[in-house]
């Protein structure tokens, strides 16, 4: 069963209450999960990423509610290790913990702003990730040489380890999670995946996919924009146009069974246009084409 899940509008004006409405529709509409971003200094307004997770899970009951993902290492471990042992528990126990280590499409002010090298993100998100488990369930961590006891303690939730090395997916991830991938990407990455995994005598993590979705019928200027919007991050016109999921849910129904074929367990979807209700309620007419 290939598990489906949305991201929420987290920025704009007043979009308290929006994060309220769209939280509540997704569990309403039968999605699995609920997702944000999380930045510090993007190119547009953005809500804190902890205070719309807390937000959704005090209007929800079952809807998961993820990182997609978090900047780890914009933030003293320690501090993070409290604010997602704190959603634990408040929410039930309902995070999936997305992590990366920031890419460069939002520059590095953020970074200035918290004193943090840019340059040494990656370092930091491995030394992050090797102690942040046992931070999370309230055992004693050596932080920077003192031994702390977080209390109230929680379950660790399930790692999801974005675009980044390999290595450290293998390594640290309960589930990879790239973006934008083809079903010949995954299946070719994942079983390097799988390789790199066993040498940590680990499972190779499942994989969760992102993917930029634009269901129904769309002026072709929308889906134009959003593929501009997407080569931002690198891509060539043709990458972006192919990474759009576009059309009526049963055409998107057949391109998530693909990549159902090749091991993928959830998709995220991130919707475009600008009516996010209507994309979650096709959104979920083509999770119940996929899990009838």
């Amino acid at each position: 069963m290939l598990k489906v899940g949305v991201n929420l509008p987290s920025f704009g004006v007043d979009e308290t209450a929006g994060v309220r409405e769209h939280a509540r529709h997704a569990e309403e509409l039968g999605l699995e999960s609920i997702w944000v971003g999380d930045h510090l200094i993007p190119v547009r307004p953005f809500l804190d990423s902890t205070i719309v997770l807390a937000t959704a899970a005090a209007v929800t009951e079952r809807v998961k509610i993820g990182f997609g993902v978090m900047v780890l290492a914009l933030r003293p471990v320690a501090w993070a290790a409290k604010q997602i042992a704190s959603l634990q528990h408040l929410s039930g126990g309902r995070v999936l913990l997305g992590v990366g280590s920031g890419g460069n499409v939002h520059g590095d002010a953020a970074w200035r702003a918290v004193g943090i090298s840019y340059a040494e993100r990656a370092q930091r998100t491995d030394a992050a990730l090797e102690i942040l488990p046992s931070l999370v369930e309230g055992k004693p961590t050596n932080v920077n040489g003192e031994v702390i006891t977080l209390s109230p303690g929680a379950t660790m939730p399930p790692v999801l380890i974005g675009s980044g090395p390999m290595r450290r997916a293998a390594r640290f991830a309960d589930e990879w999670y790239p973006a934008f991938s083809t079903p010949a990407e995954i299946a070719e990455q994942t079983r390097q995946l799988a390789g790199l995994a066993a040498e940590y005598g680990r499972p190779a993590p499942r994989v969760t996919i992102g993917l930029s979705v634009g269901l129904g019928d769309l002026p072709a200027s929308v889906i134009a924009a959003q593929a501009r919007s997407l080569m931002e991050y690198g891509m060539t016109e043709e990458e972006a146009r192919g990474g759009l999921v576009t059309g009526p849910p049963a055409a998107a129904a057949e391109r998530l069974a693909a990549l159902a074929e090749v091991g993928v367990h959830r998709v995220i979807a991130m919707p475009f246009p600008a009516d996010r209700l209507r994309q979650s309620e096709l959104l979920a007419e083509t999770n119940r084409l996929l899990n009838p």
